[in-house]
């Protein structure tokens, strides 16, 4: 896959955030078809760093109440990426 197809967005939360700040742990929104080491070669090759390990998570869907009745969002996959501890990435 292409690399700027697989990671869709960085997730800046709370929680992500103090995982960074620790762990040296970035968290981004990746593509729900992208394999571990699909988002482990992306991110190598967009920010230049060294990838130490790649977890995958998938988020449920919500049901939203509308006037129309409920709507289900969709589904969303989110990649821990833990990095070296020499390296840092400059987006967050």
């Amino acid at each position: 896959m292409e690399s700027t197809v697989v990671i869709r967005r960085p997730i800046v939360t709370e929680k992500a955030s103090f995982a960074t700040s620790k762990s040296n742990q970035y968290t981004f929104e990746v593509d729900g078809k992208a394999t571990k080491e699909d988002i482990k070669k992306a991110v190598k090759k967009l920010y230049n760093v060294r990838v130490l390990s790649v977890n995958t998570s998938i988020r449920k869907a919500r049901d939203r109440a509308m006037k129309f009745g409920l709507v289900t969002g969709k589904l969303t996959k989110r990649a821990m990426v833990k990095i070296h501890a020499d390296d840092k990435i400059e987006l967050f």
